[in-house]
């Protein structure tokens, strides 16, 4: 006769015995249907919510590291527990811990995307790997007590496997979102991208957006805006997708530039709270907001291969930059400057060797070549000139070949006509010139063949802006979005 009370087979030694484990074992798959049903009840909708949730959310890249830790650990005292029984104790201790610091980073990564609007297909895989990982964590205690006293000694070991391949599914996810997909083969080698043709581009044409715009948005914005990851329902990496915009509308008007969000965005200060590229990434630079908006300004077209009065020196070979010299000893002089209403000379960096930036935004209108030439004790030091909109001339010419270290010069909408821009041939590292919205002839330009590094020249709008490539497709400037829609995203 069989006694009834103790367990037969593998069935027996599985199944929880006692009324405590039986509810202990209730109470987490009640649990484990709460998590699964967690996407489904709040549903990553794309849609912005709480500060508060984004606030907390936002631990979640922190706090995601701890579990990472304790579950890499905890093999390794399973292994050594076998000669010392106390390190199989800090085992169970390591386990348990993991779980919790698992769900609460679970937590906080839900309530990030949930809050933020983050949705995308890696960001639901990324979701649904911490639920699983999770659950795997919750059943490891479970079976645990099992596999220690020798019923079941293959579960939690199985269990425990599965977890770490779990972890590692989940965190390359998790490293997609915050890198990008091609983070780890964007500078391989060539020889090894052709044996890997997924590594390289797929989008591949001679059209400016193709070989200008796109590469901008691919570096800057898709780890935020594209398939993997779609802030605020807006994608980025394909042009279809960009003229489509996000939940609150399309961000590029076009053929006007002035309506475009998205020009909008990535030209406020940094520090704003709208400012793009968010999340601690550096801005644009220079030539690369200048494109985007001549873009947007001549149709925003996907296949125009070139525009009015930009000039890209694709075959000019990049500049090696050269450290300008140690400025320490006038920063007093420097500082003085940046408190003033009028032209400020701001560090690129905490390095003196990485230069200034002159930047006359506070004394646009009444900056003249007086002003700048009070300026020439600092020319060797400053590497990037904005004189746009100010009331230089072309006398400015003859302080700014003191510049010897400038590398970009901004000069669009000024009085100059090109007279005496053959007196900036000595400018070697000068890569960058902005000269659109002036009067510069087609004579004096002929002088920017003598600026060997030049690869950037805008003549936008000037008399000699080149003839365009192509005519300019008028079925792009049907789409159209409200002014009062950037009025509402302005600070």
């Amino acid at each position: 006769m069989i006694d009834a009370k103790k367990p037969v087979g593998f069935a027996g030694r599985l199944l929880p015995q006692g009324r405590r484990t039986r509810r202990t074992w209730l109470a987490a798959l009640v649990f484990i249907s709460a998590l699964v049903a967690l996407p489904f009840l709040f549903r990553l909708d794309g849609k912005t919510r709480a500060d508060w949730q984004q606030f907390l959310g936002r631990f979640h890249p922190l706090a995601v590291h701890l579990p990472i830790g304790l579950l890499v650990l905890l093999p390794v005292l399973e292994i050594a527990g076998r000669r010392r029984a106390s390190l199989r104790e800090a085992a169970h201790f390591v386990l348990g811990l993991a779980f919790v610091c698992c769900l609460g980073s679970l937590a906080l990564g839900y309530l990030l995307a949930f809050g933020s609007g983050t949705t995308g297909v890696v960001v639901m895989r990324h979701m649904w790997g911490g639920i699983v990982l999770t659950i795997g964590l919750m059943l490891c205690l479970l079976a645990r007590p099992s596999w220690f006293s020798g019923r079941v000694p293959w579960l939690y070991p199985s269990l425990l496997c599965g977890v770490l391949l779990a972890l590692i599914w989940t965190a390359d996810q998790g490293g997609s979102l915050t890198h990008g997909a091609n983070y780890l083969t964007q500078y391989m080698p060539v020889p090894l991208k052709r044996l890997l043709p997924y590594a390289g581009s797929t989008k591949a044409n001679d059209s400016f957006y193709a070989k200008h715009i796109d590469p901008i948005f691919d570096a800057n914005c898709v780890a935020c805006h594209g398939e993997s990851k779609s802030n605020g329902g807006l994608r980025l990496d394909s042009y279809a997708e960009l003229m489509k915009g996000g939940k609150d509308g399309p961000v590029v008007v076009a053929g006007q530039p002035d309506k475009s969000v998205l020009l909008f965005r990535v030209t406020l200060p940094s520090d704003h709270k709208q400012f793009m590229p968010a999340e601690g990434k550096p801005p644009l630079q220079p030539e690369e907001i200048a494109w985007i908006k001549a873009w947007i300004q001549q149709g925003a077209s996907p296949t125009l291969a070139k525009l009015d009065g930009i000039v890209i020196r694709d075959e000019t070979p990049e500049v090696p930059l050269e450290p300008v010299g140690d400025y320490s000893a006038l920063m007093d002089e420097i500082r003085r400057m940046q408190k003033g209403q009028g032209a400020k000379l701001l560090q690129v960096s905490s390095k003196p060797s990485d230069g200034l930036i002159l930047n006359t935004i506070d004394a646009a209108a009444n900056f003249n070549d007086a002003d700048l030439a009070r300026l020439s004790r600092f020319a060797p030091y400053i590497v990037e000139a904005e004189l746009g909109q100010t009331a230089v001339t072309d006398a400015s010419f003859n302080t700014l070949a003191l510049f010897t270290h400038l590398r970009a010069l901004h000069l669009e909408g000024t009085a100059i006509t090109g007279d005496g821009l053959q007196k900036l041939s000595s400018l070697s590292q000068l890569t960058y010139l902005n000269l659109s919205n002036t009067r510069v002839t087609k004579a004096a330009a002929v002088h920017l063949d003598s600026l060997r590094a030049l690869r950037h020249v805008y003549l936008y709008n000037t008399p000699a802006q080149p003839v365009a490539a192509q005519p300019i497709p008028t079925a792009q400037t049907a789409q159209t979005v409200t002014a009062q829609r950037i009025a509402r995203n302005a600070p």
